[in-house]
């Protein structure tokens, strides 16, 4: 092997970026994904969907927005699977799946937020919006709209994002070992 071969190793050996710097943009991604999905759960408790702040307005999901989507969804996709599930037994019962789904997105956003079971949270992410994405994904809307959302989440899932600054680094010290999912 030449020299010129040998590069791209060394190059992935030492990227150039400290490992310390990595776990703190992890961190601050987690609280940051977990905030988002905060203000989503206020908005469902408020049941305001925008907000006008004088220097500042925006939008957010409550009850009824979520509700839109998901018929937006389940009018609109091709996979039978999810169209019998979300449009026989989620919509027809919105009234108990709304409570599901805002105790569900509270439990990821505390998980997100305070690292407390980081990747469980980051996974119930993925389960709640991946089949809307997946139902949604072939009705022209912005490209990236869903996936700004998803691959935090993913990213979440896979790395240990609460070990620092989170309450899962605080249980594996007091359990003096690392288990999945901290």
């Amino acid at each position: 092997m030449t020299q010129q071969a040998a590069e791209p190793v060394a190059l992935a050996a030492n990227p150039g970026i400290p490992t310390r710097s990595l776990v703190h943009l992890t961190v601050a991604l987690r609280i940051f994904v977990g905030l988002d999905w905060f203000s989503n759960v206020i908005a469902k408790i408020v049941g305001q969907n925008h907000f006008d702040w004088g220097f500042f307005d925006f939008n957010l999901v409550n009850q009824d927005t979520a509700h839109r989507i998901l018929q937006q969804a389940v009018a609109s996709t091709h996979i039978a699977p999810l169209h019998w599930f979300y449009g026989s037994v989620v919509l027809p019962n919105f009234g108990f799946f709304q409570g599901f789904l805002l105790l569900a997105e509270l439990g990821v956003a505390i998980g997100l937020t305070f690292g407390l079971l980081t990747r469980v949270a980051a996974i119930g992410g993925l389960l709640l919006l991946g089949p809307i994405w997946l139902m949604l994904l072939h009705t022209n809307q912005y490209l990236w709209t869903y996936p700004l959302d998803l691959f935090p989440l993913l990213l979440l899932a896979i790395v240990p994002a609460g070990r620092v600054a989170g309450l899962d680094g605080k249980i594996i010290r007091r359990l003096g070992k690392s288990v999945w999912p901290l």
